[in-house]
């Protein structure tokens, strides 16, 4: 007697399932988080219409976590309460007010979901956990804190993901390689790929591979532990890259070659060749590595592909050899890397003096007014 349940039934009806779940964590979180939004928004509404000292706020506050504990349960502490009305102060106007959520029920948050495949996608004003907003909380400078929460939003981030792109400080990074509109476009937008440049660090973050700055390694275990962390490499690269090799060989004059990492980028759609060195850098490696893009541009990439990007990823550079070795234009880059997390507070500084110095170029720029 055959199965009466078609693996393809089966197939379609576990997918089914699946998304339902999915779905129903996703509203259930947006629900949680647009809750303590409200009473955040609650919370402040009350302390404006009552006593204008902050004594009198925490008061209220201290008599509602009282009250909510005693009725509700775990989860409403002072410290929580105020988190919640925090929440309400950096995001206030991302949302109308509702007056109950009932309201909420009928709109597009938990829009009941239809049964044919896939399920629709609920378009709620915050679109990450609580736990992510809490952390974003803690970030004073709201155009950061926007720009984490896009990418979190983007790349489908966990807590933990999102905690170790702010401790690698992801958004300083990428700061210091743009102009003044490019960083007030990176708060706005997030990382938008349109270059080369747009997708390079400096540094790149590697404390993920557990080796030491100290520790004798040699360019084998670096390039060993990126591939044994190949995903935390690939978070650590950004968007759009797909991995395509190791040890990459092509041969010409009965010589053979190496490339040690091989990447596509399907945003630029272009190959993207690493070369690992755990020294500084010298004048012989980037010529290494113009002979490597020149191959893959000539006999390995498509017509309708961009053109190959080289990176010589090395423990120190020197910006005036990468200048004086390189021709204008070239698609070449070096970057280097870092075995520990960063300083925030230099990236930080750098950030306000390269901002200061941008500021003052384009004051030198401006015309006197007539007086």
């Amino acid at each position: 007697m055959t199965d009466p349940v078609s693996s393809a039934l089966l197939t379609e009806v576990r997918a089914l399932l699946q998304s339902a779940r999915a779905l129903a964590a996703r509203q259930v979180n947006a629900l949680q988080v647009l809750t303590n939004f409200e009473i955040g928004r609650r919370i402040v509404e009350h302390e404006q219409g009552g006593e204008a000292r902050a004594e009198y706020g925490r008061a209220v506050v201290k008599a509602l976590s009282m009250a909510l504990t005693a009725e509700f349960g775990r989860g409403y502490s002072v410290d929580n309460l105020w988190m919640m009305r925090r929440f309400f102060m950096a995001y206030q106007g991302r949302h109308p007010k509702v007056e109950t959520l009932s309201q909420v029920s009928s709109g597009p948050l938990l829009a009941a979901p239809q049964l044919p495949s896939p399920l629709p996608q609920p378009t709620p004003p915050f679109t990450l956990s609580w736990s992510h907003y809490v952390l974003l909380l803690a970030i004073d400078d709201p155009n950061e804190r926007s720009f984490y929460e896009i990418e979190a939003t983007r790349a489908g981030w966990s807590l933990r993901e999102l905690r170790r792109q702010f401790d690698s400080s992801l958004y300083e990074r990428l700061a210091l390689s743009r102009d003044k509109d490019g960083v007030l476009a990176l708060a706005a937008q997030g990382q938008q790929v349109t270059s080369p440049a747009d997708l390079l660090k400096d540094p790149f973050v590697l404390e993920f591979l557990g080796l030491e700055e100290r520790t004798q390694y040699s360019e084998s275990d670096l390039e060993t532990g990126l591939l044994g962390k190949l995903e935390k490499f690939m978070l650590e690269l950004g968007q759009g890259f797909l991995f395509e090799g190791r040890q990459r060989r092509f041969s010409f004059d009965e010589e053979h070659y190496y490339v040690d990492l091989v990447f596509y980028n399907r945003l630029l759609r272009c190959f993207v060749l690493f070369d690992l060195k755990i020294g500084k850098l010298t004048h012989q490696d980037l010529g290494q590595m113009q002979m490597y893009v020149n191959y893959y541009d000539r006999h390995v990439k498509l017509a309708e592909e961009g053109p190959t990007i080289g990176v010589v990823l090395c423990k120190k550079k020197h910006d005036a050899l990468v200048e004086i070795t390189l021709p204008a234009g070239a698609n070449i880059h070096a970057k280097e890397y870092s075995l520990v997390l960063p300083s925030k507070a230099e990236l930080r500084r750098k950030l306000l003096e390269w901002t200061g110095e941008a500021d003052a170029a384009a004051d030198s720029l401006t015309p006197p007014q007539d007086s």
